[in-house]
């Protein structure tokens, strides 16, 4: 006899009825499907929920892009520097084809419509879970079509803010949660140096914080989620 591996699901949203609706439905999956999953936490904020994913590292996490006094999207960012190997799927309310765009770019492995949970969540936990990417039908084209708009707008920011090949290496490092010893480390630069890139890169982003230089680089197309990786596993 087969034994199915148990996955370990974190749930992330700040409806708790809609979470217990959740619960229910992979309950019936587990029971019907040959799926042994588990929900291991629950959180209704981003400020609960990273200590749960930095505790646990879940094998899958069910994250909504509305939370409470934050959005999925910052959680998104923060997976990186906390050693997360979580596959994220999202359940959304949000249609328009911005959201879902920035939430694939952020690092989610999939996007559902809250309204469609019921026909599609079982299909995407198996896509994701087998390393592929979810997209329904109805979602793929407009992914599609701002992916180029994006490729576009991704040449005219670098046109646009002058960001020095060094400043998108620390934009880089930065949005993998790097500290400024670390940085300059992997550059074999000064502190000081990269204490001066960071002042550069906000003054041209607009922005006053580490965290919004990440978001404002993740939404401009100016550092992608594999190319970070890329950068980290090389050195």
């Amino acid at each position: 006899m087969t034994t199915v591996q148990r996955l370990h699901i974190l749930l992330i949203d700040d409806e708790p009825q809609f979470r217990q609706g959740l619960q229910t439905l992979l309950g019936f999956y587990t029971t019907n499907h040959a799926l042994d999953l588990e929900v291991i936490g629950e959180a209704g904020s981003a400020e609960q929920a990273l200590p749960l994913i930095k505790q646990y590292n879940p094998d899958l996490i069910l994250l909504d892009l509305e939370l409470v006094e934050s959005d999925g999207i910052t959680v998104l960012l923060h997976l990186p520097e906390l050693g997360c190997t979580s596959k994220v799927l999202v359940l959304s309310g949000h249609q328009e084809d911005e959201w879902i765009f920035h939430a694939m770019q952020a690092g989610a492995s999939g996007y559902v419509f809250k309204h469609r949970v019921g026909t599609q969540l079982f299909e995407a936990i198996k896509t994701i879970l087998n390393s592929e990417v979810y997209l329904p039908p109805e979602v793929a084209s407009g992914f599609f079509r701002l992916f180029q708009l994006y490729k576009e707008s991704q040449r005219q920011a670098h046109q646009q803010l002058h960001l020095t090949a060094r400043e998108r290496e620390v934009l880089g490092w930065l949005a993998q949660g790097a500290s400024n010893d670390e940085i300059a480390k992997y550059l074999y630069v000064t502190v000081a140096t990269v204490k001066a890139h960071l002042t550069s890169i906000f003054e041209k982003l607009q922005v006053t914080s580490r965290t919004q230089a990440i978001i404002a680089a993740f939404k401009l197309g100016l550092v992608q989620p594999d190319e970070t990786i890329q950068l980290k596993s090389q050195n």
